[in-house]
């Protein structure tokens, strides 16, 4: 399974609702990175994705984006086999 990264906050519905359905298909281990603990990290997020909101989802190296876009692509079927292409 392909490795999942997502920049996270604590006190985010979006981030859980998007660990959850990853869970839901799956995912064993998502690799999160908490902006709100380190700023530095959302320059880092903000740079890589050219957003600033959480959670921003990366499923290998492909860039999801965020919640309603896990979302969407599940939907349309296509968060399976990105999650197969280790």
């Amino acid at each position: 399974m392909a490795v999942v990264k997502m920049y996270t906050t604590l006190v985010c519905p979006f981030c859980v609702r998007a660990k959850m359905l990853l869970k839901q298909r799956g995912v064993e281990q998502i690799d999160e990175i908490r902006v709100d603990l380190n700023p530095a990290e959302r320059q880092d997020m903000m740079a890589r994705t050219g957003r600033r909101t959480v959670p921003q989802i990366f499923i290998g190296d492909t860039h999801v984006g965020g919640c309603d876009d896990l979302i969407a692509l599940d939907q349309k079927g296509g968060l399976l086999p990105l999650l197969q292409a280790a």
